[in-house]
């Protein structure tokens, strides 16, 4: 007799390969000591927040208790972040939006998972194209709906004609992520321009919109002058999905948000059912905490020359080992070809780098084998102390 449901015994049996090297790590780090162990399995952000976050505790730290000040509020978060939001997304975005296009949100995880709850009927598909994030299949199917997608064309930029194939009557979303995870390519405005003209002609084919969701997380990790191109103003069934996990450095806040294109039709239709799932799905309400975190740093980032810095020792470890990659315009991810000698097999050479107590996640996990996954939120001296690692690892697949 199990205790658990089925769907959910199947999902433990191919749960995150990402989640499966992390736990690895662990044990690696108890035999061999922490300091022998050079884990690139898990994009946690490690910059510390921004001085105005800091400053902002302090202040909170301070005051008086309040009546009611850690009680509910309403399930879009705080109005006065929202018309913050508004504001600073009407920048970034390069629409003019109010309050009412923006709700805060339990992340961005928390906030896809509510606008796929709000806009699917059981069996309505979600579209993104490999490799992806490894979490999107089981959000689409929290909501009853089912996860497809499509292969990136060279250079893992979106492969329109794919899609165009890929579209029938019961998809209801496609899903990006500009900077990719894990590719760390950010799609150009010429590519989102052909995106969001297909999507307007097929939801015009088949009656009913079919949504376009940017997931944003990395938007603001770029590297060498890189622009991420707004999508709001686009298409009309656009949604931004954001987070300041990466941005600020606070994942474990869980603050995020959902941003609707402003000339969407019946907009508040949708904001309401959000604001709805929201609350059904458990989420409630945002951090409190993190929401007055995020209003005093908005607009601040970690120092992201860090991150650039480290990009640039990754890949001379890569050069070093003779292993191919495409160098990440955004995000702190590579995604390598696997050495010729293995044979496309990304699982094999994973394996073979945890001998060398290397951990990566293979692409199979992203929906793309032949490939791996590092990424590069840990002290440079770690990813130097990977090389000698990594030339054993292909030396052994020659």
């Amino acid at each position: 007799m199990s205790v658990v449901s089925g769907q959910i015994a199947d999902y433990l049996g191919r749960a995150s390969m990402i989640r499966r090297m992390f736990d690895a790590g662990i044990e690696l780090k108890k035999i061999h000591g922490a300091d022998k162990v050079c884990d690139f399995s898990l994009g946690n952000p490690d910059l510390p927040a921004p001085t105005a976050v800091q400053t902002r505790l302090y202040e909170l730290a301070g005051q008086a208790l309040e009546p009611n000040q850690f009680g509910y509020m309403p399930n879009a978060g705080f109005p006065w972040l929202r018309e913050q939001l508004a504001e600073f997304l009407s920048d970034e975005q390069q629409i003019p939006l109010g309050a009412q296009n923006v709700i805060v949100t339990v992340g961005a995880a928390g906030g896809i998972n509510v606008l796929l709850r709000a806009i699917m009927e059981p069996g309505d598909e979600l579209l993104a194209f490999s490799p992806y994030f490894v979490e999107y299949g089981f959000y689409a199917e929290n909501s009853g709906g089912r996860f497809r997608t499509i292969p990136a064309a060279p250079g893992f930029s979106p492969d329109i004609a794919g899609l165009e194939q890929a579209i029938t009557p019961s998809v209801r979303a496609l899903i990006i992520n500009s900077p990719n995870n894990p590719t760390g390519v950010i799609y150009s405005h010429e590519e989102l321009e052909g995106i969001a003209a297909l999507l307007s002609r097929k939801s015009r084919e088949y009656g009913r919109p079919i949504f376009l969701i940017s997931d944003e997380p990395y938007r603001y990790l770029t590297y060498d002058g890189a622009q991420v191109p707004p999508v709001l103003p686009l298409y009309e069934y656009a949604v931004v999905v954001g987070s300041f996990s990466k941005t600020l450095g606070l994942a474990g806040e869980r603050v995020g948000y959902l941003a609707f294109a402003p000339q969407m039709p019946d907009s508040d239709t949708l904001l309401n059912a959000c604001i709805l799932t929201n609350r059904i799905l458990g989420f409630v309400n945002p951090p409190v905490i993190g929401q007055h975190l995020v209003s005093a740093a908005l607009g601040s980032q970690v120092d992201v020359s860090v991150y650039a810095a480290r990009r640039k020792a990754m890949a001379e470890v890569l050069d070093n080992a003779g292993i191919k990659y495409q160098m990440p315009k955004g995000a702190f991810y590579f995604f390598p070809e696997v050495p010729a000698g293995a044979g496309g097999d990304d699982k094999a050479f994973a394996q073979k780098l945890v001998e060398e107590l290397v951990l990566v996640v293979p692409g199979s996990g992203f929906g793309c084998p032949g490939h791996f996954r590092m990424t590069f939120c840990m002290d440079e001296t770690v990813i130097r102390r990977s090389a000698d690692g990594f030339v054993r690892a292909v030396e052994a697949f020659r």
